[in-house]
């Protein structure tokens, strides 16, 4: 998605808490681009486009392009601190990255064709055990979704991994078992369970990784 979001930004000259202060009064969102190789460089983004790439729903899933000075880099969002009132950016972490590079990221699940769904017509209910499910993949082929067919479905039957067409080269980071990601529950029947014991566990779900061994910056 970074044909749709765009960061123009400047290098913010004055770091430290006191130059991040200025610049959100100046109408900016203080940041930090890291990776790449290179050293991190102060930056300051516009904030109307960083809530517009907040409203996306998919901040810290799809990379971004940065511009500076007519010069264009590949990025992806490591994070962002809101306001706790208000809920406006405050900060952002940027990571430079390949357009080849894979990427581990948090791809939402799509359910599709509920009316399809025979156990859904007989009133059972849709147990999601994953919202969203993490994959290696290269950073120009992120899917804004991968798409769980509930066609044919019955109590009891399950939506897993191997269920899931995923796109060309994505892989699970996940590879030691098929794991669920949603289970037709009948009524009067705990939804609290899956039949692999497949509850997202501490862990499994981390912020955004770099696959070649460069870590996020804190």
């Amino acid at each position: 998605m970074s044909k749709d979001i765009v960061f123009n930004v400047s290098v913010r000259e004055r770091v430290g808490k006191g130059g991040a202060r200025e610049a959100r009064r100046n109408g900016f969102v203080p940041g930090v681009l890291y990776g790449g190789g290179e050293d991190p460089v102060a930056i300051n983004l516009h904030l109307n486009e960083v809530i517009k790439a907040v409203n996306t729903g998919q901040f810290l899933s799809s990379t971004a392009t940065l511009v500076h000075e007519g010069q264009k880099q590949l990025v992806i969002p490591q994070g962002i601190q809101l306001h706790p009132v208000t809920d406006v950016p405050e900060h952002v972490d940027l990571f430079r990255i390949r357009a080849d590079q894979t990427i581990t990221v948090e791809v939402a699940v799509n359910f599709l064709n509920e009316d399809q769904c025979p156990g859904l017509k007989k009133g059972a209910a849709l147990n999601v055990v994953r919202y969203a499910v993490e994959l290696n993949v290269r950073a120009d082929s992120i899917p804004d979704t991968i798409d769980a067919d509930l066609t044919g479905l019955d109590i009891g039957d399950n939506v897993k991994i191997s269920d899931v067409t995923l796109p060309a080269g994505a892989v699970p980071t996940i590879t030691d078992r098929d794991f669920t990601i949603a289970s037709l529950v009948g009524r009067g029947v705990s939804s609290g369970s899956a039949d692999d014991g497949d509850a997202p566990q501490a862990g499994d779900v981390d912020s955004i990784k770099q696959s070649d061994g460069e870590g996020g910056a804190s």
